[in-house]
């Protein structure tokens, strides 16, 4: 990996690291609903200005797929983070995201009715201690709907892990970029209903706005332009190695940002996140693989 590709994968995961950060600002302000439809709704918009700024179609053929996607990758992850953000800090919900890999091999291993090889195994287990360290020993756990935020942020890296699984087996064949502009749409198009029935709990401060572009565009518009630029350059491995960047980032936005405290729990149970998705994913930091 060249110095350039390794900028853009520590950028990509200080991008996604600060959407936990972005969430944490705007949920008080406009709650969980109306949040995430906004951020899905402008991604989708600045996405399509991207497609016709380098021409790409859209390819209305993949409606399911789009549907599926949108559903599994973007509208229901989205939203249960919206929803975690209410009383997860931004540290605890980027670590949680870290396990949507350890979800993927499960469902796999599921669908495939095939057992994964002894290291994998170690590693689904290594990544539950590692969430029961986290979650167990840490002050935020006895604050009321800290469980259930907890809950949401396991489902939505469930739903990563759907998504992931979905479009290894039926949807490798629609390019990247189409993938990402439609599944907007379409993610779009399910939270409709929701978005219209819902308004902001108070009036967006200036803080507010910000926190919604910077979800909407750098968070998710821009970060997939960085995710698919990666994929083709270095691979899909070697992207996924921003799995294990984007805890330290979501943790030190937090902490620089909105004063979040820094356990001993909150570093222990992360490193045994990462390292038991490290051996699900097969990733080695000594490899020279790209």
């Amino acid at each position: 990996m060249n110095f350039a590709n390794a900028s853009r994968l520590i950028l990509l995961a200080a991008i996604w690291g600060a959407s936990f950060l972005f969430l944490r600002i705007a949920v008080p302000s406009l709650g969980p609903i109306w949040l995430i439809s906004s951020r899905i709704g402008l991604a989708a918009l600045f996405l399509a200005l991207v497609a016709v700024m380098i021409k790409q179609s859209f390819a209305i053929q993949h409606w399911r797929e789009y549907l599926f996607i949108g559903l599994f990758n973007t509208a229901l992850p989205f939203l249960a983070y919206g929803f975690a953000a209410k009383t997860l800090n931004a540290s605890m919900m980027s670590i949680l995201n870290a396990t949507a890999p350890i979800w993927g091999a499960i469902i796999m291993a599921v669908l495939m009715q095939k057992m994964p090889a002894f290291k994998v195994c170690i590693g689904l287990l290594l990544g539950m201690a590692g969430v029961a360290v986290l979650v167990g020993f840490d002050r935020i756990i006895s604050q009321p709907g800290a469980a259930l935020g907890i809950i949401a942020c396991l489902t939505a890296t469930l739903c990563y892990g759907l998504a992931s699984a979905y479009t290894k087996l039926k949807a490798s064949h629609v390019a990247p970029f189409q993938m990402a502009h439609g599944s907007m749409w379409g993610a779009s198009l399910l939270m409709l209903p929701l978005f219209t029935n819902s308004q902001p709990i108070s009036s967006p401060t200036p803080w507010v706005w910000v926190a919604i572009f910077g979800l909407a565009v750098l968070c998710t518009g821009i970060a997939y332009l960085l995710y698919f630029r990666l994929v083709r350059e270095i691979g899909a491995a070697s992207t996924l190695t921003v799995t294990f960047l984007i805890p330290v980032f979501g943790v030190l936005w937090g902490a620089v940002f909105l004063g979040e405290h820094i356990g001993s729990n909150t570093v222990v149970g992360a490193l045994i996140i990462l390292l038991g998705t490290a051996l699900v994913t097969g990733f080695n930091p000594f490899s020279r693989k790209t």
